[in-house]
């Protein structure tokens, strides 16, 4: 590979061994110089000390000196008496050398003492110093020292520092702290700093949402989104970019593990042993915990952040609640669940968003090339590879990190079989939130990864509703753990790794043996099960849309389990097994645009447990099996035919308009739509769309059930009056109804719905608009006398 390094410049020019030194004359020890380093330690901050660094017997001198260079913060505090002594000006002199070495900050401190008297060696410095010219005076070298110790003098007090005479010490000793921990505070972490790409915006929207500049009250913000996303890593970046604003703060890495382990007991002591600097803090129960919470932060200005949260009742133990904290305090807690975030009441909640194609493509570089760009050879790999991680963090770095070094013909290789092995590392990670799932949730899950991404959530949810799994709040529990979202248009996305990570839950321990398997989505399992006839009473649902080459599909009589059948698109399939018609479960069957398909099992409208079946689109079905009576006598007449075929256009869901009578030649066939009322107790649905129809027939009343009526885009010039008599109806779209000239004129619903409208869109002929607009708004009334979450629909153009 040959590509240019990335350049980086590390924040700390060395590794530290102190975060700060202190120079100070013996006078200072017992007040301020001692409030100071008790200050420094209650925050954390390393601070070297001569009376307990050094050891007893050894060449302090050295030592010191070498305890000044390893330390990046050089304080000193110039009292009164400071120039008296020398071994204080010998520190100095080497604190001042170390100003122009980059790394180093020099605060001077001045105690008692005003700055100009130290600067200018007037006062008690001129008195000092005429001691030591007058002691150094026949020592060429010592009065050579004197005059660097005037010149350090004068450097380091010319510096910005702190005059603290006549104010309260305890007050400066606090700016100064923020001082200090404002220079060590790490511009990011040097752990994450090759993987921090795209944060940037982030961490600015989460110090919004936190109200940094405000000290009024106390805000506690979730940041939420699934796994791998990059939670924790925003929650320790904008830790160490904010920790030092606060009087005390505390990160507790991982709550879930901990709790687990230790108990709740165990995730409040590291919140304490952080918050007060202590290695370990003296409690034994959850009472004397919760009351040192409650009485030692109520009134002191602290940040607290709670990584990987997965349980409310955590978060209920631990009771850290909000009114115990003092004002000006911040509470993060990071989940994969934004359920548990509401339920504790945060103020907000960050969504964690998945990487841009820029920011995915500089990562992977990163991790992949060690460059700021795609090596030559590596640009369609690259691609591929991005298109696979789909903007997860964590696949990219996991990914990134393994193809690094390698050759164009091992990531071909490694592309191959990630397709059928996904990533440990990254499905670990994953699968964390499907074992905290229920059941039926589990369930849900799986359904919506093998067949129901990027599909309309109603249309899911009713098919989750036939197969039992009370769908509306098994999708919010998906949506709340950040396993699947639901986009403004109203469609189920979940991210391409979950769904692998569902597919491969799927497949099991037999992933060579998809007879073994629950599900099937892939032509080529079809195939290898139909070729080795094996026993599928595992199975309960196959989906095979759009498999272009399916010409037939296997004897499914050795999968009695099964419910849901997709055929979607399969152009070339022409004949539907007969033993479809025996699957005693079967709820769903789809044959849409199933445009070769001619004939299906007659036995199949004898099953009681079909709730949908589609036939929309399959023109030579209606061609050759239901509208040629006179080629095949051996088959039931055309009108029995038709009316047992009628349940092709019954769908519990209107997200699909079906088309399936769409021939002209059919255009007068209106008396073989609505069959007999009895083949129809519980039609809810009903889409006849496109079909050419030159008129409705009256016996559509009848359908006592019905709910939801799709005629748009026929030939009809006005409506039966039966329709007013549809007891449920709560929706009607008659949109491109182009030869409609009028509307009962006392169309309402009968009863109002959740969810409904009617839709009257390009009927361009229609003559009593003004009666239209009357009936359109009657029935918004009428709709609207129901509450509901739901919004109701209206389109009137």
């Amino acid at each position: 590979m040959d590509c240019t390094r990335i350049q980086t410049t590390p924040y700390h020019s060395k590794n530290w061994k102190y975060d700060v030194f202190v120079s100070f004359r013996g006078e200072t020890r017992n007040n301020f110089t001692d409030h100071l380093f008790d200050a420094l330690r209650r925050h954390g901050i390393l601070s070297f000390r001569d009376d307990t660094k050094l050891e007893k017997g050894g060449p302090i001198s050295a030592g010191l000196l070498q305890a000044i260079e390893e330390s990046q913060v050089l304080i000193v505090v110039f009292s009164m008496d400071y120039a008296s002594s020398t071994w204080c000006l010998q520190e100095l002199a080497q604190i001042a050398d170390c100003i122009q070495i980059p790394g180093h900050r020099v605060l001077p401190v001045f105690y008692n003492v005003s700055p100009s008297e130290v600067r200018k060696q007037s006062g008690n410095y001129e008195k000092a110093f005429m001691e030591h010219e007058e002691r150094f005076k026949d020592d060429a070298e010592m009065m050579e020292q004197v005059r660097r110790w005037r010149a350090a003098l004068t450097q380091v007090a010319n510096l910005s520092g702190w005059d603290v005479k006549d104010k309260s010490q305890s007050a400066e000793i606090e700016n100064i702290v923020k001082v200090v921990t404002s220079i060590l505070s790490p511009k990011q972490s040097s752990s994450l700093s090759n993987d921090i790409v795209g944060m940037h915006s982030p961490v600015q929207e989460l110090e919004k949402l936190l109200v940094l500049d405000s000290d009024d009250d106390v805000r506690v913000v979730g940041i939420c989104g699934m796994g791998g996303i990059g939670k924790s890593t925003l929650a320790t970046i904008l830790y160490e970019k904010i920790s030092h604003q606060y009087d005390a703060s505390c990160f507790v890495d991982d709550v879930s593990r901990i709790y687990e382990g230790y108990g709740p007991l165990g995730v409040q002591k590291q919140l304490l042993c952080q918050a007060f600097m202590e290695e370990n803090f003296p409690t034994c129960n959850l009472s004397l915990a919760n009351n040192l919470i409650q009485t030692r932060l109520r009134h002191r200005k602290v940040l607290i952040v709670l990584d990987n949260v997965d349980q409310g009742i955590q978060l209920e133990k631990l009771a850290i609640k909000p009114e115990w904290l003092g004002r000006g305090s911040r509470m993060i807690i990071v989940s994969r669940d934004e359920h548990i975030l509401r339920e504790y009441g945060v103020d907000d909640v960050y969504k964690v968003k998945l990487l841009n194609d820029e920011n995915a493509l500089q990562l992977f570089c990163r991790k992949a090339f060690k460059c700021n760009h795609v090596a030559k050879d590596y640009e369609n790999l690259t691609n591929s590879v991005l298109t696979y991680a789909n903007g997860l963090p964590l696949a990219i770095r996991v990914l990134g990190s393994f193809l690094f070094g390698r050759d164009v013909s091992e990531w071909s290789s490694a592309l191959v079989r990630l397709k059928e092995n996904p990533t440990k590392d990254i499905m670990d990670v994953l699968r964390i939130s499907f074992d905290g799932l229920e059941n039926m949730e589990k369930e849900i899950f799986l359904d919506i990864a093998c067949f129901f991404h990027n599909e309309f959530v109603g249309y899911v949810k009713d098919i989750l509703n036939i197969r039992g799994f009370y769908a509306d709040i098994g999708i919010r529990i998906l949506i709340d753990k950040s396993l699947i979202t639901c986009n403004h248009w109203g469609w189920i996305v979940m991210h391409d790794l979950l769904q692998e990570l569902g597919r491969s839950i799927v497949r099991g321990k037999s992933p060579k043996e998809p007879g073994k398997w629950s599900r099937l989505w892939d032509q080529k399992d079809l195939r290898y099960v139909q070729q080795e006839n094996k026993d599928l009473h595992n199975l309960t649902h196959m989906e095979l849309c759009h498999s272009k080459n399916l010409v037939k599909i296997p004897n499914l009589s050795q999968a009695p389990n099964l419910e849901h059948l997709d055929l979607e698109g399969c152009v070339k399939l022409v004949h539907l097994d007969a033993s479809t018609g025996s699957l005693e479960k079967l709820h769903f069957l789809n044959l849409k645009n199933c445009k070769s398909l001619v004939s299906i099992p007659n036995s199949i409208f004898g099953l009681n447990s079909l709730y949908d079946l589609n036939l929309s689109g399959c023109k030579r079905l209606f061609k050759y099996q239901l509208l040629e009576k006179s080629r095949q006598s051996e088959q039931l007449n055309a009108g029995q035919i038709v009316e047992r075929h009628m349940t092709s256009s019954i769908r519990k869901t209107l997200t699909r308009p079906l088309q399936f009578l769409s021939s002209r030649r059919c255009a007068n066939s209106v008396g073989l739509l609505v069959p007999s009322v009895s083949r129809f107790p519980a039609l809810v649905s009903l889409a006849i769309s496109f079909c050419n129809l030159i008129q409705i027939p009256d016996a559509i009343g009848l359908l006592r059930c019905l709910e939801d009526l799709n005629i748009g885009g026929n030939n009809f010039v006005t409506l039966p009056h039966c329709i007013k008599e549809l007891p449920k109806l709560t929706w009607l779209n008659l949109e491109h109804c182009k030869h409609l000239k009028w509307m009962p004129s006392t169309l309402l619903p009968i009863r109002g719905g959740s969810n409904g409208g009617i839709f009257v869109y390009n009927c361009p002929n229609l003559s009593d608009t003004e009666g239209c607009r009357v009936t359109v708004i009657s029935w918004m009334i009428k709709m609207i006398q129901v509450p509901t979450s739901i919004p109701f629909f209206l389109c009137i153009l």
